[in-house]
């Protein structure tokens, strides 16, 4: 077909926080679909066909229809660039590792050809990447040229795996975000940041700010490890520190073969060699363990007959736990043991070098511990071995076979235990036992390892037929009693009429109500009322300040509508928010925001994150602002100049809560119940032009829960003389 207008990206621009959009994080794309508006989807042949078998997985996007199937249906009945690009755009994420599927176009003026387009990401750099492949994609098959697919994705799935959250620590944010606990990433890697200001706590994959560094310290020795575990009734291999391989074939004689041999810092497994049973194995097994680990030290102990077991404890119980299997390989007497390896072992999915994969890879030629179970078996990694031939590869080198269900109550007594001694919360417990459904003691079992930072992968995918655990969900609920969130109050105000003088009220209020108060605002960043040196920071940025101090036990916020359309609220739920007016839309021509009904969409933003518990105190004296109440998911509470505003008095006909002006009082209002009248002394007698502001902060300190008097109390103490306009 004759080549199209190409489509123009002409604006990208990501969304950090709640927005007009949705409450997540998006990319916001404007489109110029150009000559393409002129040809939707069903006049442009073959391109359903192309674009279905190009990216089957669509058929699960309901699209508006709202069931599987539903974009497909779009497509084949004709829909336009844009919307299709919206969707090419979150399968590409969805194949790359990160699923995501919210995502919504709509064209700025009938006509147009100019489009405005989000979709969510979970980060910017992949969304980005993705929005540029999936218009060359497009393009492709618009055009009816070839496209390399597994290249795109490749790239996409390589950008996921560097930038975005590991899985382990991906489980812990997603079971924070179901019990509605906020997290902010603090850094490119696996610091999370759960809850806000003084109610935060802080995680690092599966380390928390309560993991102590003396009882790493006490893991990654495996030798002071064992004598505490040993001193406090845990059964342990007995075993001794050696600093050569005389001394190493000397102590496992004194032990009695077989025996293992491991570094004194062993972690992950590494340098570590099991069942050894003669002197030359024992003094190679040093040599590996010296090279392998990072002291120089070298524990000798007795090989506990079994299996190895993980047994991930959380807090004081066991949460999860899995069992290791010798890996063997089945010889075809043509390959060598390291082909057989990677068709046999390594071809395992659940295998890789990222933290997507459970299990490692298994290298026969650089991995020395391998080599001395070949060489026991009078083998080599080059080795042919004669067909039908099983050959062991490595003792205990699968463990991901989940058997939680099956540990009995005093293998998990003695596995919290064991973390305790140490004095770990979250601790992997590696033990050997022959049947973990039967007490240690009868079996002759033994914990030869607690591990500080446990992998959680073997939990959350186990072999298959296991069950994953919800082990992040364990972890958010040893860091966080019940009923708690780590939210800290949250007030967010909105609109063009005082917002700054508004914040800075309710900010006082809440000091003199005994909290350290924190504010961001067009002026800049508030600390218990002093001004910290704002810097080269965007609004957005101003109030994740707020929000990473620990001192901050209260939030306030003033939202220019700017920010809301180009950052994105700073906050992803508030406990009151305000809205004064919606005027403004004609400075914001430039985002295609040109009449009420528009700047309504972007305001109401403030009361979409309001929490079920919350407050949203709107302005009655504005038609529009009253008219967002129906939309607040917690309370209302109406503020106006005048006590017959029509919204405000319906509102109190029905038993709702309101603050109006009456002659130079504040009236508080339940209902008929008129509660407290503030008298005009609580201001100067230049502030007269602020009583609407006033307003607003009365409503917003009463819904905070503050009494009428400390209100009065706080009018009356304010720095009226440095207030903000």
């Amino acid at each position: 077909m004759t080549k199209k207008k190409d489509i123009n990206v002409l604006r990208v621009t990501y969304l950090r926080g709640p927005n007009i959009w949705t409450y997540r994080p998006v990319i916001e794309a404007w489109l110029d679909i150009g000559e393409l508006e002129n040809f939707p989807s069903n006049t442009i042949p073959g391109l359903y066909e192309r674009l279905t078998t190009l990216l089957p997985g669509m058929i699960e996007h309901r699209c508006g229809v709202g069931e599987p199937g539903g974009f497909f249906e779009r497509l084949r009945d004709g829909t336009y660039a844009g919307h299709i690009l919206e969707h090419v755009v979150l399968e590409l994420q969805n194949l790359a590792g990160m699923r995501t599927g919210f995502g919504q176009t709509r064209q700025t003026a009938e006509g147009s050809g100019i489009y405005k387009m989000a979709f969510r990401t979970r980060q910017e750099n992949v969304g980005r990447a993705a929005l540029a492949a999936g218009r060359e994609l497009l393009m492709a098959c618009i055009e009816d040229r070839p496209y390399d697919l597994q290249a795109a994705v490749a790239k996409l799935t390589d950008m996921v795996e560097r930038l975005c959250l590991g899985p382990s620590t991906n489980s812990i944010v997603d079971a924070a975000i179901d019990r509605a606990v906020p997290h902010i990433r603090l850094t490119d890697g696996n610091l999370v940041q759960l809850g806000h200001g003084a109610r935060q706590r802080r995680i690092w994959t599966a380390e928390t700010d309560n993991t102590s560094a003396i009882a790493e310290g006490i893991a990654s020795d495996k030798d002071m490890t064992k004598s505490i575990l040993a001193s406090c009734g845990v059964p342990v291999p007995e075993g001794a520190l050696v600093d050569t391989e005389d001394e190493a074939w000397e102590e496992a004689q004194d032990i009695g073969l077989p025996v293992v041999v491991k570094p004194s810092d062993a972690n992950h497994g590494r340098g570590v060699t099991l069942n050894l049973s003669n002197e030359a194995d024992v003094r190679k097994a040093f040599h590996i363990a010296v090279e392998r680990g990072d002291s120089s030290q070298v524990i000798v102990e007795r090989f506990v007959v079994g299996d190895e077991h993980r047994l991930l404890v959380v807090g004081r119980k066991v949460v999860a736990a899995s069992r290791g299997e010798s890996v063997w390989v089945t010889a075809d007497g043509e390959s060598t043991v390291t082909q057989l390896v990677d068709a046999q072992i390594n071809s395992d999915p659940r295998r890789g070098h990222n933290e997507e994969h459970p299990l490692n890879p298994v290298e026969p030629e650089t991995s020395p511990e391998v080599q001395l179970v070949l060489q026991g078996q009078g083998l080599a990694h080059d080795s042919v071995p004669e067909a039908g031939r099983k050959v062991l590869i490595a003792i205990n080198g699968n463990v991901a076979n989940d058997v939680t269900d099956l540990v009995h109550p005093a293998v998990a007594e003695m596995a919290a235990l064991a973390a305790r001694a140490v004095g770990l919360d979250i601790a992997g417990i590696d033990l050997v036992a022959q049947d973990i459904s039967r007490p240690l003691e009868e079996q002759g079992g033994a914990i030869i390892e607690v591990n500080a930072s446990p992998g959680l992968l073997a939990h959350l995918k186990p072999a298959p037929g296991g069950t994953p655990r919800p082990v992040g969900a364990a972890i958010i609920e040893e860091m966080f009693a019940p009923g708690e969130n780590g939210r800290i109050p949250i007030v967010g105000v909105a609109g063009t009429c005082h917002t700054a003088l508004i914040a800075r009220l309710t900010a006082w209020q809440l000091q003199v109500s005994g909290r350290y108060a924190g504010v961001a605002c067009e002026e800049g960043v508030y600390l218990n009322g002093r001004k910290i040196a704002r810097g080269p920071l965007t609004e957005w940025e101003s109030g994740q300040r707020l929000l990473l101090n620990k001192n901050v036990e209260a939030a306030v916020f003033a939202n220019g509508n700017r920010m809301i359309l180009t950052e994105g609220l700073a906050y992803d739920r508030c406990t009151v928010g305000v809205v004064t007016d919606t005027r403004g839309h004609d400075r914001l021509g430039e985002f295609y925001i040109d009449d009420p009904e528009q700047m309504f969409r972007v305001l109401r933003t403030q009361v979409d994150v309001v929490l079920s518990d919350g407050v949203a105190v709107l302005n009655a004296g504005d038609e529009q602002v009253a008219g967002m109440a129906r939309l607040c998911d917690g309370d209302v509470l109406f503020y106006a100049v005048r006590e017959d505003a029509a919204p405000l008095a319906a509102h109190r006909s029905e038993g709702g809560r309101a603050v109006f002006g009456r002659g130079g009082s504040f009236v508080m209002a339940i209902g008929a119940d008129e509660v407290a009248e503030l008298p005009a002394s609580c201001l100067p007698n230049d502030a007269d032009e602020c009583r609407e502001a006033v307003l607003a902060a009365i409503g917003t300190g009463w819904a905070m829960g503050l009494s009428p008097d400390l209100i009065a109390a706080a009018l009356r103490t304010f720095e009226w003389k440095n207030r903000a306009a």
